[in-house]
């Protein structure tokens, strides 16, 4: 397919953009360098661009709170956070804040039952470092895997019952089955290994008919795959860092980077969109028990 077909859903250009996510009709991503949450409505007039928070940190992705408009969990800093409109983030847990290296949170996700599945790494990409961590709708925070060096993508089947999970650095992504009521991890199946050529697998969203689509960071493209881990399209993208992607009205959305590309063209940084036969769900939401 022609990367011809994808225009810039606004004039603004971002260092990191990522996240990626459709909710109630608009399209939410974040700078993740620069600590910014944003949204806009592609489809309406003109250059709708909202920043919705800055946090002062990084910020790698966010959630809807089921019931609480406004309200994000969101994977920032060293840990997880709620974001309340005018007021200050309300940490829910800080599983880095005193790791033995600086760290950072990196990608994160809901999965159908409403718990939160955020990733974390080292600053500096240190091998093995970085952990997966749940937090429940009770509020408890756990660290469910550790040992991954730049893991993304943190997402669910329509069922719940397998997470893709991508670890930039080793170019794979695995397969975790999930136990829905306690969201207990499986033992891994490998689903995908990418050679060095072919880019890092980066954001990923789970299409309506159960495909796997992932960003592929410095290839310029965007890959789907079937459940068994065959390929069954591949999407040109007119520039090298794509970084996630989401589906809404009728549209397949990336976030792409200006960061580490060092003769960047007209559409890096750009969040991009193109029309889409492939359809998803809207960001699965956050479901904290009643206080």
């Amino acid at each position: 397919m022609s990367a011809d077909a994808w225009r810039p859903c606004s004039a603004e250009r971002y260092r990191l953009g990522e996240g990626a996510r459709w909710h109630e009709g608009r399209l939410y991503f974040v700078d993740l360098l620069g600590g910014t949450l944003h949204s806009c409505d592609p489809g309406g007039p003109g250059d709708d661009v909202r920043r919705e928070a800055a946090l002062g940190m990084p910020l790698g992705a966010v959630a809807p709170v089921a019931g609480r408009p406004g309200e994000w969990i969101a994977a920032a800093g060293p840990g997880v956070a709620l974001l309340r409109p005018a007021r200050e983030p309300h940490w829910i847990a800080r599983p880095e804040a005193d790791a033995p290296r600086p760290m950072r949170m990196n990608d994160a996700a809901c999965d159908p039952a409403g718990r939160f599945w955020a990733t974390s790494m080292a600053t500096e990409a240190t091998e093995g470092a970085g952990s997966l961590h749940r937090v429940d709708p009770d509020g408890s925070a756990h660290r469910v895997l550790t040992g991954l060096t730049v893991p993304n993508g943190p997402v669910f089947d329509g069922s719940g019952r397998t997470l893709y999970l991508a670890d930039s650095a080793r170019g794979v992504i695995e397969a975790y089955p999930v136990d829905p009521g306690s969201g207990r991890l499986g033992a891994p199946r490998p689903l995908v290994h990418l050679g060095r050529n072919e880019g890092r697998p980066d954001g990923m969203a789970v299409d309506d008919r159960g495909y796997l689509w992932v960003a592929l960071w410095g290839a310029g493209r965007v890959h789907c795959y079937d459940p068994a881990g065959g390929l069954r399209e591949s999407v040109a993208v007119p520039t090298a860092h794509v970084s996630s992607i989401a589906f809404g009205g009728g549209r397949m959305y990336v976030t792409t980077a200006l960061h580490r590309l060092t003769a960047p063209g007209p559409y890096a940084g750009a969040v991009l969109a193109r029309p889409s036969a492939a359809t998803g769900p809207p960001a699965a939401p956050y479901r904290p028990l009643p206080p």
